[in-house]
């Protein structure tokens, strides 16, 4: 007898004499509550326990506010017949959906819950997860998904499809609205896979999760490779290959943690604006240490994270797939207490190119802030797009065009600051006034051109320098000739393209001054259905 029949069972052993009166039906719905909330069996909890993995309900437990939680649909049941389901009907049927509050702030959730039907997605789940978000949608408030299912309900066929296809239509509706977390806390394979990519952010858990299309026996049967569940696709492949995954961490009660702290940075929804806290970080705070720790000289490297710490209030920021297109910097984090977004370039990783990773995890990065009324901070130390035949042939033209539109299309207060090199395209790309940037500040030590002075004095000077008795002196000074005229650090201020170049010991102040100007900036798209942005 499996552990789902075993509970059938035990629920009709114990099914208590039918009530005299209203005290006696009270005191039928808690025990039936009770037993519902406690889940099939005792075995099947301490099996979901040897996996390393918590129950749903302990999983919901961690993510909202102790005793928050308001519960909907829990008596659910299925009404499917055939292949023993008749003999099967559990409570909540797999799925514990609900709302409660996150720091005080309501937030709706749904949990499979894998000791049922291994959290499989039959009619009545789907339905389930459909009215709540539903609910999360007209609420205006954002959702939650601890996802730990195996996948369609095969006994209940296309109609277990059907269910599917409901959720990622409310996915679509709800892109943009309302904030959507997906926390990988099982499997999630086929077609379930698909929920997840449409939400904003995308957590998982090393070992206990994966998310794939077809998993590794189909593989191995189709193109003969032999790899793993994890190999193919755990939390540490979707963290840094596949860039699906946005946060990857040891351990589930972490991992709530860490959602619960995204929360706090993000608003209820597109029409209001992320909460505020006070702060003890100084506005006018100094950042001396940016003076040393930049370096003037632009082919030496530096971690941009720690400009970032200078910059924001207590040195905290997230960061949004860190590990994936570690050239480019995304992260959340506050300044005099207000939320901003950070786009960054990172010379330590390949330069701070941008390639067409770094570009897609930028565009969504920038999509996702101007959805959510989070103003862009973007920092600048970038050499230019990644040349190379793999990147031409892999569609960097079209996956450059991706952060471009995402930045031109973005009403959300914008500033522009850079520290160091700003060459061709890519700096058109990373918001600049062009593009539509309120403002646009620089560093004395920038340097804002079409290419590096070397490479333009070679196309520039080339008949000179060939023509010249020391081609290698005349070179060197055709360099220096080329960076006096047009790549000194006040070049672009001259012409109106930077607003200011400020004493990078003052950025701070200076952003935040920004920052509380730009506040109340009202900008307005043309009227259309919606855009065509590249793919």
């Amino acid at each position: 007898m499996t552990v789902l029949q075993e509970a059938s069972t035990e629920e009709a052993d114990q099914a208590p004499p039918a009530p005299v009166d209203t005290r006696g039906r009270v005191a039928e719905l808690r025990d039936l509550k009770d037993r519902a909330r406690s889940g099939p069996s005792e075995r099947a909890t301490e099996a979901q326990h040897a996996k390393g993995k918590l129950t749903a309900r302990e999983r919901i437990a961690l993510l909202l506010d102790e005793d928050s939680f308001s519960e909907v649909e829990p008596l659910r049941r299925h009404r499917a017949t055939g292949f023993g389901l008749e003999a099967k009907k559990p409570h909540t049927d797999g799925v514990v959906t609900g709302w409660g509050t996150v720091h005080g702030r309501t937030v709706f959730v749904y949990a499979h819950d894998f000791r049922i039907f291994g959290g499989a997605l039959g009619e009545a789940h789907a339905q389930k997860i459909h009215k709540i978000m539903d609910m999360a949608i007209a609420a205006g408030a954002p959702l939650v998904s601890l996802n730990d299912g195996a996948g369609a309900r095969i006994q209940e066929g296309v109609t277990a499809l059907a269910g599917y296809g409901g959720i990622f239509q409310r996915n679509t509706r709800a892109s943009g609205v309302i904030p959507q977390i997906s926390v990988m806390l099982g499997p999630c394979a086929g077609g379930a896979a698909y929920s997840p990519a449409l939400t904003d952010f995308v957590f998982m858990v090393r070992e206990t999760s994966q998310m794939f299309i077809t998993g590794p026996d189909v593989v191995k049967a189709v193109t003969g490779e032999q790899i793993s569940q994890n190999g193919l696709g755990g939390a540490d492949v979707h963290a840094e290959v596949s860039g699906v995954a946005h946060f990857a961490y040891d351990d589930e009660q972490t991992c709530l943690e860490e959602v619960r702290y995204l929360l706090s940075l993000l608003p209820q929804n597109n029409r209001e604006t992320p909460p505020a806290v006070p702060t003890d970080d100084p506005v006018d705070r100094r950042c001396e240490a940016l003076l040393d720790l930049v370096p003037a000289d632009g082919n030496r490297p530096y971690d941009m994270r720690k400009v970032i710490e200078e910059l924001v209030d207590d040195g905290q920021f997230m960061e949004v797939h860190e590990r994936w297109a570690t050239n480019v910097i995304c992260a959340l984090a506050r300044m005099d207490g207000q939320v901003v977004g950070l786009i960054a370039n990172q010379p330590q990783s390949l330069a701070g190119v941008l390639d067409i990773e770094a570009s897609e995890k930028s565009a969504r990065f920038v999509q996702m802030c101007d959805a959510f009324n989070i103003p862009l901070l973007t920092l600048l130390d970038v050499p230019g797009f990644l040349p190379g035949v793999d990147q031409e042939h892999g569609g960097i033209i079209r996956h450059g065009a991706k952060l471009l539109y995402a930045y031109c299309n973005a009403t959300v207060p914008r500033i522009q600051l850079i520290l160091r090199k700003a060459y061709g395209g890519a700096y058109i790309v990373m918001d600049s006034r062009s593009v539509g940037a309120d403002l646009s500040y620089a560093w004395p030590t920038n340097e804002i051109a079409v290419m590096g002075a070397e490479g333009a004095a070679n196309v520039i000077f080339r008949r000179q320098i060939a023509a010249a008795d020391d081609p290698e002196a005349m070179r060197v000074r055709m360099v220096k000739e080329y960076k006096s005229e047009l790549m000194h650090p006040y070049y672009a201020a001259e012409r109106g393209l930077v607003d200011d170049v400020i004493d990078p010991a003052e950025t701070r102040a200076v952003l935040i001054r920004s920052l509380a100007m730009l506040r109340t900036k009202h900008a307005d798209l043309p009227s259309r259905k919606h855009g065509n942005p590249p793919m």
